[in-house]
């Protein structure tokens, strides 16, 4: 395999870039099962109320802040008989499994006479499950930093994360509603969390052991860092100086947060409940079309986003189709505010009672949101593989390798912004006079459309617009990202000839690469 000391280039094997990121899937499964059904779960199974249910999300997510910049200093102090990466991943897993069939399956026993238990069970349950997600979810961008530093390989994570996600997160929202019909489990109801929970748990256990397969063969300490097996001594008090002295991360973090938080909210269960149910009337013929049109616009910007990356980096690749969706989520939101209740021919309608139902209003939402989606779907896990550059970029500035602190710094912003759509959108919808998150049940309540218009459309474009504004200053581009590779690998030489660490930094420059 795979070191070549004079590119300092170290390539994954092809199934190892297929297998690993297959990771991301097996949390996603959770980001499905958990981050967009908890706060339904809390209010409609539960009886606790929806604006607890909602704020408490993101209340944990801020005690996930303590918690990920202690699981990344951890993951960087490991190196043991089981690697640094696989064991977080095993452990991760197990918790989440566990807290999951606790909180779905067995706190819905607890009388409603005993609502005070309820209440803890909820919170504590989902605080033990944001611990085994962070275990996990931490490798998924840590472990890239010795998955591959090949410029042309690190942009296919992006493509093989995605079948991962969808291997995870597509089943999820794929049986989710189907399972919701009258015919089967009834509409999110205990019995619905009932049946969900094995499933995801089955899905996410096959997709982590295949993951773990992936890492299996990097997960070793010559493919950590400059100094081989050395452990990084890192206090979780120098956080704020590697954020501050690392600007490429900064960027990314605002970029990351901006995609997420446009994916989060445009999707979340109750926000498209209130669009294809409550507005259009049609939530079983709509939804399900909508989501494998997604898919099938997705396809085509995956393949451009490789493309422009392996030519021009990741940065010029998310800054082009993150515009793209800019522009066509413009065309979504002249629509949706020309949508008048009642109205045939501003109503968005696939199926009617005679068949094939089709108007323009619904051809032009479905080719504007079509290439939006399929643009920003293909750029909502782009920063992922980018957190690998900003960790080189690091090893480069300071000489430390510490992937597990850099994975975690880029996690907590995009685990704070995911859950801070299930607030945003349980506060909207008390705002219109809701007692709970809407079902399918739920009748069109007056305001409802400006909430699905700033939910759907309006603040997904202001993340972006951020994103876009982020990425101006991110220096990490194409060439930028060869020459810091180049002086890693020549340092790291140097270091294995003898050489201390520091004389390496200080006389391996990018100037005496460039004239070597």
């Amino acid at each position: 395999m795979s070191q070549e000391p004079t590119t300092g280039l170290n390539r994954a094997k092809p199934y190892q870039l297929v297998l690993f990121p297959l990771n991301n899937g097996a949390t996603n499964v959770y980001y499905v099962l958990i981050l967009s059904y908890i706060a339904t779960f809390g209010s409609a199974v539960l009886g606790i109320a929806i604006t607890f249910a909602s704020v408490m999300v993101t209340g944990m997510r801020l005690f996930d802040a303590v918690t990920d910049p202690i699981i990344g200093a951890l993951m960087d102090k490991t190196n043991g008989r089981f690697g640094k990466f696989r064991p977080f991943m095993v452990i991760g897993s197990i918790i989440m499994a566990v807290s999951v069939v606790c909180l779905y399956v067995l706190t819905p026993f607890v009388p409603a006479s005993m609502m005070w238990l309820r209440y803890v069970l909820f919170v504590g349950l989902y605080a033990v499950w944001v611990i085994g997600y962070t275990f996990q979810t931490s490798v998924t961008r840590a472990a890239q930093a010795v998955l591959t530093n090949d410029p042309k390989q690190r942009p296919l994570f992006t493509i093989f994360n995605t079948v991962g996600s969808l291997a995870g997160m597509g089943v999820m929202q794929f049986l989710g509603p189907i399972m919701a019909r009258p015919e089967f489990a009834g509409d999110f109801n205990q019995s619905w969390f009932a049946i969900m929970t094995p499933i995801g748990i089955g899905v996410s256990v096959a997709l982590t052991i295949l993951a773990i397969i992936g890492i299996w063969e990097k997960d070793q300490p010559k493919y950590f860092g400059l100094g081989g097996g050395k452990q990084e001594k890192v206090k979780v008090s120098e956080y704020v100086q590697i954020i501050k002295a690392n600007k490429p991360l900064q960027r990314l973090m605002v970029a990351g947060g901006g995609c997420k938080l446009a994916l989060s909210i445009a999707t979340n269960v109750s926000v498209l409940i209130m669009l294809y149910q409550c507005m259009m009337g049609d939530y079983d013929g709509l939804y399900l079309p909508m989501m494998v049109l997604g898919y099938v616009f997705a396809v085509p910007f995956f393949l451009l986003t490789v493309r422009t990356s392996q030519k021009k980096g990741q940065k010029a690749s998310l800054t082009r189709y993150v515009a793209v969706a800019f522009v066509c989520y413009i065309g979504v939101l002249a629509i949706l505010l020309m949508w008048k209740q009642g109205d045939p021919s501003r109503t968005f309608s696939i199926m009617g009672e005679n068949g094939l139902s089709l108007n323009l209003y619904t051809v032009l939402f479905i080719l504007l949101f079509g290439v939006g989606y399929g643009a920003y779907y293909a750029t909502a896990d782009m920063p992922i593989p980018m957190v690998a550059d900003c960790a080189d970029y690091e090893t480069y500035r300071s000489g430390k390798f510490i992937p597990g602190i850099m994975g975690t710094l880029f996690s907590l912003v995009d685990k704070l912004v995911s859950s801070l759509s299930a607030t945003v959108v349980g506060v909207a919808c008390t705002a219109i006079g809701l007692e709970s998150l809407p079902t399918k049940s739920t009748p069109y309540t007056p305001g409802m459309n400006v909430v699905v218009i700033v939910l759907f459309c309006v603040i997904p474009m202001v993340a972006w617009a951020l994103t876009l504004w982020s990425m101006k200053g991110y220096e990490l581009d194409g060439e930028r990202v060869k020459t810091i590779q180049a002086v890693n690998a020549a340092r790291k030489e140097a270091v294995a000839g003898g050489m201390s660490l520091e004389r390496a930094m200080a006389e391996i420059t990018d100037e005496s690469v460039k004239t070597a």
